[in-house]
């Protein structure tokens, strides 16, 4: 095993339970795991944390419009997050809800903390309200439309609303924070998110309404009857939850906090980058290294919309390409921090091009070929030329590098166009030297150049794992590369020959589109 580099935390935001998952919710949660995955096999002890985000008014309204309790409906849709997390493969190491009795105590610590340290009091408030952002707004932050209607930012329809509240003093947070930004460049990220933050910051900040009244389903505010916390205090205390908080001597907290990444939809990006850093250092806990605000996919041109009846199910995703696959595609496809737009035929073309003949048509060619000519049994050899010597090198020590550099910016895209340069490397380097001639013209070299393209092989397997990582475990297990040995430390040795194969069986089918499937049936 890889020696030990320390803890890695890495968070997704807590999904609303308002709804069935969407493609959305994959793409994050996908990301997650891949860094998940790869920090684990980098020889870090990593704590991968989702969840779900049960509170506010939101879900009281939603359950009581379909006739049941708010916590039946919360336990009905945490379940779905829950089996999207195991259709998907994710491995996260901890689910948290926010129901949960170890996150109200939590939440209610850290209210305390910040009571205790004068950073909260009453008053009341009024304000155009969004119930769907769970958010007040400022008047300059709202259009009118043409019969009266108040809109938020977000698209959400605002409501006036007046009620006693408690509040946090974040007026006096805004040169800490920025003192905070300028000292951490890298804890916003990608750079135009942080653009978008500074400015919402240097603008000044009000002092943020932090209980609610007109409703009760929520974790009920410390020694204050009929308040309950606004939604986002409890909601972002959960990143602390799962660590053992409020007891900040837990091993956990102590080995985790503060998280490496906290991944987010662009849309939350003030709540994680303004507020929390600012509940935190409020309560004398350090805010988190980085705060990473993906962008959106939309169809073909078009936002997700339940109303247009174009929202993608992760589950139509698999079944027309599998779990790999669109692991693959969902983080090759666009720049990760950018929006993208989704069609089939993208998927298709990426997945064909990139898995089934990129990597697929390698493994296949190159193991059909040791089982049929060298009698199942892979090469043991050390002659090799330049030409070998720089495949090898760009594989076995170079790939990892840059793989490595690109994941610690989540520039997951860079990321596997260094793998498909590999992968492409490698099948141009099959076909320049020709094994299938070398069998008779020289079946010494042919075994040289068998041998380099199964150590590649080997590599490509071993540092695509954390993207698609049941069929890299098959291609490795055709290889009979033992569990134990497929930490990145593994690159640094070479495959030892000398061992037969079984026949070898192909990793990625090739998708029919749509239209060929359609030509040939006419």
């Amino acid at each position: 095993m890889a020696e030990n580099k320390g803890a890695y935390y890495i968070t997704t935001p807590i999904y609303y339970v308002n709804d069935k998952p969407h493609l959305g919710h994959t793409y994050t949660t996908v990301s997650c795991d891949v860094l998940a995955r790869f920090k684990r096999l980098d020889g870090y002890d990593v704590m991968f944390l989702t969840g779900t985000d049960e509170h506010g008014l939101k879900v009281k309204q939603a359950a009581e419009k379909k006739g049941v309790t708010p916590q039946e409906h919360t336990d009905f849709f945490s379940k779905n997050f829950r089996d999207l997390a195991e259709v998907m493969n994710i491995s996260n190491d901890d689910f948290i809800r926010t129901t949960e009795e170890r996150h109200k105590l939590a939440a209610q610590g850290l209210w305390n903390k910040l009571v205790e340290k004068g950073h909260i009091y009453k008053d009341s408030y009024s304000g155009w309200y969004a119930v769907r952002d769970e958010a007040y707004y400022g008047e300059d932050e709202l259009t009118v439309t043409a019969d009266g209607k108040r809109i938020a930012p977000s698209g959400a329809e605002c409501e006036w609303m007046e009620e006693e509240s408690y509040f946090f003093k974040l007026s006096e947070w805004t040169e800490p924070l920025l003192k905070f930004y300028e000292d951490h460049p890298d804890f916003i990220m990608p750079q135009s998110r942080r653009n978008e933050v500074l400015s919402f910051v240097k603008g000044g900040l009000r002092d943020l309404s932090i209980s609610r009244t007109t409703f009760d389903w929520g974790v009920k505010v410390p020694n204050a009857e009929g308040h309950v916390m606004y939604v986002w205090i409890d909601a972002l205390t959960n990143y602390i939850t799962a660590l053992g908080y409020p007891d900040e001597n837990a091993d956990m907290f102590k080995k985790f906090w503060p998280a490496d990444v906290h991944m987010v939809g662009k849309d939350i990006i003030r709540f994680h980058a303004v507020y929390w850093p600012a509940f935190l250092m409020a309560a004398n806990i350090a805010p988190p290294k980085r705060v990473f605000a993906h962008g959106w996919w939309t169809i073909e041109g078009e936002k997700m919309s339940k109303s247009l009846g174009n929202v993608i199910s992760p589950y139509d995703l698999i079944e027309k390409y599998g779990v790999d696959a669109s692991r693959y595609f969902m983080l090759r496809e666009v720049p990760f921090g950018n929006d993208g737009d989704f069609s089939d035929e993208q998927a298709v073309t990426r997945i064909n091009a990139e898995l089934a003949n990129g990597l697929g048509n390698l493994a296949q060619r190159t193991l059909s070929m040791i089982f049929k000519n060298c009698d199942a049994v892979i090469p043991a050899t050390s002659a090799f030329t330049d030409v070998d010597n720089a495949l090898l090198k760009m594989i076995r020590e170079e790939l990892i590098t840059h793989i490595r550099r690109e994941l610690d910016v989540q520039k997951f895209h860079e990321a596997l166009r260094y793998f498909k340069m590999a992968v492409d490397a490698a099948n141009a380097y099959i076909d320049e030297q020709a094994p299938w001639k070398l069998k008779k013209e020289d079946p010494a070299r042919m075994e040289v150049v068998l041998y380099t393209l199964a150590e590649c092989i080997r590599c490509l397997g071993i540092v695509i794992q954390p993207f698609i990582p049941e069929t890299s475990s098959k291609l490795l297990d055709q290889l009979k590369i033992d569990a134990d040995a497929r930490g990145f430390d593994a690159l640094s040795t070479a495959l030892v020959g000398g061992f037969t194969i079984d026949k070898p069986e192909g990793i990625f089918p090739r998708i029919e589109r749509k239209d060929e499937t359609e030509g040939q049936a006419a």
